[in-house]
């Protein structure tokens, strides 16, 4: 027996008379229900969705025959979303609640962001304030790095302690350990304390980094879940930008770092207190048997929506929070783990996700968000804040044209623009570092051509460059990981996709120092243009093209295999489909069309 999905949206003239299709496909009759039939549908909805519960489903794509005006891709997916999902995206706009809890949400990327960038402009400014002495580079990789290591020990248990604590608890438990940090910092006149300070930070950003994109996924509907977790990205290079920004005109500022430094209290104090008087995510709610609770939030988020539909949400949400068997907390959560290794689609989707948040640290990006200010300064740029707000600010622009060109262009295509794009220019930047000889006596740079030189200016325009190709591809597509994993190992791959991410950050700020005086800039740039290069062959044979799909349609996709061709070919006809649903005039949603399964006896 094979399970077909729900059909793609149809569409109707005002004018004509009501007609019923019956068709049958692989053993599937498929029949279009009126829209006023609720109690039917709702009915009929809850013995289709048991069925599928007690059936094993099988994937069948057939992208070798699909053409342009077939709308019927024949794809068997898991059961592993809602189906009442199409009904309530498809009848209402977004509410301003959602809208809300995004935004409260993305503070923490945010401060990921502020933190990232601060830190910059602090190492310069710093001077001799800590234990009176000038800060080595293997003082300055430690105070770096400290971050990255508590980001990296905190994301290991982040998703964990969300499903078993929750979703907006975490979210203000990492706003403690960010003031706690701060708090240390701002007061530090001992190397030992900052680096505390730093460690005690990175706990929250860790944290935040993990749940924040989680949250958001949860909360947003299907049709808008990718741009909305962009959102995220967006605040995330915002901040960036606004901590260099703060930077440069504190530089001249006695103990300008220590004011930097506290201006991140300033979000941390504001998410806390809206996530005081703002709820968690339906599902986790459904995960604690908390009904009411869920259904009251989605009565908030979707207000066009029937009191049943509502109760039909939460009845599947509730199924699917059953998947994972075990007496206690400990035990399901070691049966996740094992159903993330042992699940062909799981464990390709968690070769996908931390490949890719892999990918973004080791191509070199943060490193120039936490070095940039070392680096410009060794090129013989004196203001070197003020170079390093126009490298973020090309960050955060092209940010921007991300989220409004993921779901149109694609993610896998986004992808294979932005790392070629992103070889060529590290390439072009190892070439102008060798030119302007730079040579390291112990701690000094010393920099054969000083001064402002054109050797100079090929580095920031290229760097300007890299910027833009990372901000368009790898800075923005890995925190998409949520919508790889299905609901029953979300929490656990996500985790592990952000453990990835950050034990990178950690490398790169504890190394990348030493790596310039050991192996040269050229060389160092060099590595990581090799990387990008070979991220580029990585993306092309492993990443499919996930723009449009929904949850159950990509686990079917990566159940045999990455299926490139299928996953290509399935996005292309799922565009089709939507653009019909915007350009079609006098037309109306049937939204209650639906699948009657039939047993095909052999």
């Amino acid at each position: 027996m094979v399970v077909s999905p729900l059909p793609p949206p149809s569409f109707r003239d005002e004018s004509e008379e009501e007609e019923e299709y019956t068709g049958t496909s692989h053993g599937i009759i498929q029949q279009q229900r009126p829209t006023t039939d609720y109690e039917e549908f709702l009915n009929e909805q809850e013995e289709s969705t048991k069925k599928m519960k007690n059936k094993q489903t099988t994937t069948s794509f057939d992208y070798e025959n699909a053409s342009d005006n077939d709308d019927r891709i024949q794809i068997k997916p898991v059961n592993d979303e809602d189906n009442t999902s199409v009904i309530i995206t498809f009848n209402q706009k977004i509410s301003p609640f959602i809208i809300t809890l995004t935004f409260v949400a993305s503070i923490s990327g945010f401060m990921f962001g502020y933190d990232t960038g601060y830190i910059s402009s602090a190492l310069i400014s710093i001077g001799t304030d800590l234990d009176n002495k000038v800060l080595s580079y293997g003082d300055k990789e430690i105070v770096t790095a400290a971050t990255s290591l508590g980001a990296l020990i905190s994301s290991i248990f982040a998703g964990t302690a969300a499903d078993v604590f929750g979703r907006k608890p975490c979210l203000m438990f990492s706003n403690v350990m960010f003031i706690i940090g701060a708090i240390l910092q701002i007061s530090a006149h001992k190397f030992w304390q900052m680096a505390a300070g730093r460690l005690i930070m990175g706990f929250g950003v860790g944290i935040g980094s993990l749940i924040s994109p989680l949250f958001i996924s949860e909360i947003a509907p299907k049709m808008i879940r990718g741009r909305l977790t962009v959102i995220n990205s967006l605040w995330l290079t915002g901040g960036q930008l606004i901590a260099y920004g703060c930077g440069a005109g504190l530089n001249k500022v006695h103990n300008g770092w220590r004011i930097l430094v506290g201006l991140s209290l300033i979000p941390t104090v504001i998410q806390f207190t809206f996530f005081c008087f703002l709820p968690d995510t339906p599902r986790y709610y459904v995960m604690k048997g908390n009904l009411e609770m869920a259904k009251k939030v989605l009565r908030r988020s979707y207000v066009d929506t029937s009191d049943e539909i509502i109760e039909k949400k939460v009845e599947e949400l509730a199924m699917l929070n059953q998947s994972i068997p075990g007496k206690n907390a400990g035990v399901r959560v070691w049966n996740t783990v094992k159903e993330l290794h042992t699940n062909p689609a799981n464990f390709r989707a968690l070769i996908i996700a931390c490949g890719l948040q892999a990918i973004q640290q080791f191509t070199g990006w943060n490193s120039l968000m936490y070095f940039s200010g070392t680096i410009f300064e060794t090129v013989g740029f004196s203001n070197s804040s003020a170079v390093s707000i126009i490298v973020s600010g090309t960050n955060f622009i092209f940010t921007l044209i991300a989220f409004f060109a993921i779901d149109k262009i694609g993610r896998r295509y986004i992808l294979l623009i932005g790392l070629p794009g992103m070889t060529v220019a590290l390439a072009i930047c190892a070439i102008a570092f060798h030119f302007i000889g730079i040579k390291f006596v112990g701690n000094e740079a010393v920099v054969s051509h000083s001064g402002f030189t054109s050797w100079g200016i090929v580095i920031i325009v290229f760097i300007i460059v890299f910027a833009a190709f990372y901000a368009l591809g790898i800075g923005t597509v890995p925190w998409q990981q949520s919508e790889l994993f299905p609901q029953n190992v979300r929490g656990i791959g996500t985790s592990y996709a952000t453990a990835t991410n950050w034990a990178g950050s950690l490398v790169i700020a504890s190394t990348f120092l030493t790596m310039l005086q050991n192996i040269t800039p050229t060389g160092t740039f060099a590595f990581f243009a090799g990387v990008s290069f070979l991220s580029t062959v990585f993306c092309y044979f492993c990443y499919p093209e996930l723009s449009g799909l929904e949850l159950e349609e990509v686990q079917s996709i990566l159940k045999d295999g990455f299926n490139i061709k299928a996953s290509k070919a399935l996005a292309k006809k799922r565009k089709q489909q939507v653009a019909k649903m915007n350009h079609s005039k006098d037309t109306k949603f049937e939204p209650t069309q639906e699948v009657i399964e039939e047993v095909i006896e052999d």
